[in-house]
């Protein structure tokens, strides 16, 4: 793996490792708002973006490169209300996706053909990300303050499960 896409993966490693550290933090805010279900959706989120992480840092291995952990930075610990907090999800998903096309153009540049096809499935993964988040932000602005509306969403949310995808079987 050559010199600069072996720094992008492991920078990206920490984006999403930062990205389940805020997951979980957003899991302690709707704990702490008794919302149980936001919190175990971002519960599953995190250990999502934990899969993804190493997902990398596996890839990074399988063509010789080293992993190279930095800090992970602090998120933020609470947000104006349920909305808001969605609507950083998205916002953060939208700069996730940024990096993760970064990537790909890094990829195409140094002529990395595994590379690419192997971040072939997060960019997938990331059309789906940003559509999730932004289902749930329509959702929240039909309820507007209708707390009612607020426990349904927690209820639906609450039913999410962390499944790990299938492992590839073309190895």
């Amino acid at each position: 793996m050559k010199e600069k896409m072996l720094t992008a993966f492991n920078k990206q490693i920490n984006a999403e490792m930062y990205s389940a550290y805020l997951y979980l933090s957003m899991e302690a805010y709707f704990q702490s708002i008794n919302l149980p279900g936001f919190a175990t959706w971002m519960r599953a989120q995190t250990q999502e973006e934990m899969m993804h992480a190493m997902k990398i840092y596996d890839f990074v291995f399988e063509r010789g490169g080293k992993v190279s952990l930095e800090a992970i930075d602090k998120p933020a610990s609470s947000w104006d209300s349920p909305l808001a907090a969605f609507k950083e999800v998205l916002k953060h998903e939208q700069h996730v996706t940024s990096l993760i096309n970064d990537l790909v153009d890094l990829a195409i540049k140094e002529k990395d053909h595994a590379s690419n096809i192997f971040l072939q499935w997060f960019v997938t993964e990331q059309v789906e990300e940003e559509a999730s988040a932004d289902a749930i932000i329509q959702r929240l602005k039909l309820t507007k303050d209708s707390g009612s509306g607020l426990f349904m969403i927690d209820a639906q949310l609450g039913q999410r499960v962390f499944t790990m995808p299938a492992a590839d079987t073309a190895e």
